[in-house]
């Protein structure tokens, strides 16, 4: 890093298992939808000689097999790993979907990875979403730098998006995020557009000419040598800053010349470390081109300016019960411990794993430990098991290169764990450990559904089971109260692709129905009622006479019985009879159909015959009291009321408090946080945020996020509960 003369890559191509975690950089890709993630990963495997300039990828596949692959399965929607070698360093490139709804796989490649490219498009700016992913970043203290792309767009600015991203990236600090090259210009066209051909060199003043297809090095002219000046100046002035040789700044304040050689290594340092961000440009190359501009920057960048896996510190590893557990950092002859940070299903070869190794080194053939944290919530289950590990590859498109080996640093895609799933731990057998997981997001958009026929309804709990071990941020739900298989989904791409998922892989075809909230039904005052049960027809009959009062109670109290039977009206062992029959009809309902709840029943009197009283004539009986003190009174529809907290941005939050008061929800208050943002706490009925996840991010232009959790139950309006009531009637 640091302008180069004519680099070379050297032994550059297809990346093989590397044999020292210093010879390995692993770099997540950041940037929202459409920003050239993916067409920079391209650019930078062309570059390095992992494809040719022919266009065809080695060992027989083709670019167009790999550009299709990866907009078929992975470009928009999953994580995918792109390794290659360049300048004798292995580059595990994570290329992340730019959707706000697969923000969990946006999270396991900044896992796997120790440092991040965030690429930024000239022509459409830094989105909220894209900032938040930098405040994750910068709150674990991940390296990071800057690429600008779509410099070909005719409105494209190069040095106001350097500006923008300072503004944007730079918080306290805006000198701490300055570009390393200012674009050098070709001769402009019909509509005055002047392509982008070069790059200049701050730090070497050369010019690094692109036009031709092949990078080459000459010197600024005369006319460029004011311009490089000033960018220059401020560029040694942020570098300096984060130096640390404490003398530097003032040495240079006092007129002395700083060495290049010197500033270069500040700057590596300092990008290592985190405390300095570079911006650089990149974009595809020409047809027929091997290079496309600002490749190679992007490249020295990473193999100079990046941190190895060494300088990571690794997660909290612990034993299987819990107890901490130290280990050396990144020491391919320590214990294993590995992470899959993806799972995913290929149609021949079976479950696939994608598993950074923090610790020891992995090797085929092995049998390993998995150990699973477990989220019982979202359908998956806390295991220990040992597996026998299968084949190691490395993948590029279409093709699979067998590895020998996976050293603590380096990732690889494991085939044939059965049982382990994205977040597992590998560890040896005699010595299993656990990682501290990483936080996956809360998904909160709910997606009812059902089997289309038989034969589906046959596939699809282990469809269902299969796509939530894959995708850990997709909760699988079977809802007791309403009857229903809700899918969790983050939103509704992801809803979308998920059922997808289950029809193309699983060979399951489900229906999406209404989502239902599981509404309840209480006495708004005290009844009675009185159950009749007299049948006779020949033999023995049935005789069962109960008298009950019934009144509210409060919230969450429940079914609470009491026996006031005096004189044996009603014998003493028909009395739980009673009570079976009123606590199976208060489950059914007494108005819609939805279980009744905190009431207090008290069985007052009855008669009962010597013959043909039975258990379940006073069954019958107590079910009837019910329903004739249910008619005696106003019943109550109670719904589910959740307390929500909204982190939005300070510009958003008058519309979402008025959003959430349109709602019917209830402001509790609001609190200042850092970044210009505010909490706002509230409770609103979940029948009213059913898709709360969609509308919010579209209100707060995705800037926004919000948790809810049950409060309780509470009577629904009473107009809602007539339109309620009058859909439950004719959908009877």
């Amino acid at each position: 890093m640091g302008d180069k003369a004519n680099a070379h890559p050297g032994a550059a191509g297809r990346a093989t298992a590397a044999d020292h975690p210093t010879s390995v950089r692993n770099v997540v890709l950041v940037g929202h939808s459409g920003s050239g993630k993916t067409t920079l990963v391209e650019a930078l495997a062309l570059t390095a000689g992992a494809v040719n300039r022919a266009g065809r990828v080695e060992d027989g596949g083709t670019v167009s097999d790999y550009d299709e692959i990866e907009h078929r399965q992975h470009r928009s929607v999953q994580l995918s790993l792109v390794p290659f070698e360049w300048d004798g360093i292995k580059i595990n490139l994570l290329d992340t979907p730019g959707y706000a709804d697969f923000v969990g796989e946006l999270r396991a490649g900044l896992r796997a990875a120790d440092a991040a490219l965030f690429v930024v498009s000239a022509s459409d700016g830094v989105d909220g979403s894209t900032r938040m992913v930098w405040d994750e970043c910068a709150a674990v203290g991940m390296p990071r730098a800057i690429v600008v792309t779509h410099l070909e767009a005719a409105r494209a600015d190069y040095e106001e998006m350097t500006r923008i991203c300072a503004e944007a990236f730079g918080g306290d600090d805006p000198d701490a995020v300055l570009p390393l090259y200012l674009p050098l210009h070709g001769e402009p066209g019909p509509d005055g557009h002047a392509p982008v051909t070069g790059l200049i060199g701050l730090l070497s003043q050369k010019l690094f000419d692109y036009s031709t297809g092949e990078r080459k090095e000459s010197e600024p002219g005369t006319d460029e040598v004011p311009v490089i000046d000033e960018a220059r100046n401020r560029l040694i002035e942020g570098i300096i800053a984060e130096s640390e040789d404490e003398t530097l700044m003032d040495r240079y304040l006092g007129g002395e010349q700083v060495d290049v050689k010197t500033l270069i290594e500040d700057l590596e340092r300092a990008v290592a470390r985190g405390t300095f961000f570079p911006v650089l440009a990149a974009a595809p190359a020409a047809d027929g081109a091997r290079q496309g501009l600002g490749t190679v920057e992007v490249l020295e960048l990473i193999t100079r300016g990046f941190p190895t896996p060494l300088e990571r510190p690794a997660p909290a590893v612990t034993t299987v019960d819990g107890r901490p557990r130290e280990l050396k950092p990144c020491d391919p002859d320590g214990p294993l411990v590995a992470e899959v940070v993806k799972t995913a299903s290929d149609p021949y070869v079976g479950r696939i794993s994608l598993v950074r190794v923090f610790s020891g080194t992995l090797r085929p053939d092995e049998t390993v430990h998995v150990s699973g944290h477990g989220l019982e919530d979202r359908g998956h289950e806390d295991h220990d098991v040992d597996e026998r590990v299968g084949a190691l590859s490395a993948p590029f498109g279409k093709q699979q290169r067998v590895l020998s080996h996976c050293i603590a640093g380096d990732l690889a895609c494991v085939a044939k764990l059965s049982r382990a799933e994205t977040g597992d731990t590998l560890s040896s057998k005699d010595d299993p450990l656990l990682m501290e997981p990483w936080q996956m997001p809360d998904p909160l958009l709910p997606l009812a559904i059902q089997a289309h026929s038989k034969a589906d309804e046959d596939k699809l709990s282990q469809g269902l089971a299969r796509l939530v071990a894959e995708d850990p941020t997709m909760r699988l739900e079977q809802n007791q109260a309403t009857h229903q298989v809700v899918l969790w989904a983050l939103g509704e791409a992801h809803a979308d692709v998920a059922l997808e998922r289950l029809r193309s892989r699983y060979g399951v075809q489900v229906d999406v129905v209404p989502h239902q909230v599981s509404l309840r039904e209480t006495f708004a005052g005290k009844a009675s009622g009185r159950g009749r049960h007299v049948k006779q027809s020949g033999g023995h009959g049935q005789y069962a006479i109960c008298e009950i009062e019934v009144e509210p109670l409060p919230g969450g109290s429940g079914i609470e019985f009491v026996d006031k039977v005096v004189g044996g009206a009603v014998p003493r062992q028909f009395i739980p009879s009673v009570e079976k029959g009123v606590r199976a009809q208060a489950a059914k309902g007494v108005a819609a159909g939805h279980p009744l709840v905190d009431v207090r029943v008290t069985l007052l009197d009855g008669k009962a015959h010597s013959v043909d009283s039975s258990d379940a004539a006073f069954q019958t009986a107590g079910a009837l009291a019910l329903r004739e003190a249910a008619n005696d009174t106003k019943i109550h529809l109670l719904e589910p009321v959740a307390e929500v907290s909204v982190l939005v941005g300070d510009d958003y939050v008058g519309a979402v408090m008025s959003d959430l008061s349109g709602r019917r929800g209830r402001v509790l208050g609001t609190e200042q946080t850092s970044g210009g943002r505010t909490l706002i706490k509230a409770e609103v009925p979940e029948i009213e945020i059913g898709r709360y996840a969609v509308d919010l991010r579209s209100l707060s232009h995705g800037t926004a996020r919000f948790s809810r959790r049950y409060a309780r139950h509470e009577p629904m309006p009473q107009q809602i509960a007539e339109k309620i009531r009058e859909e439950t009637r004719v959908a009877s």
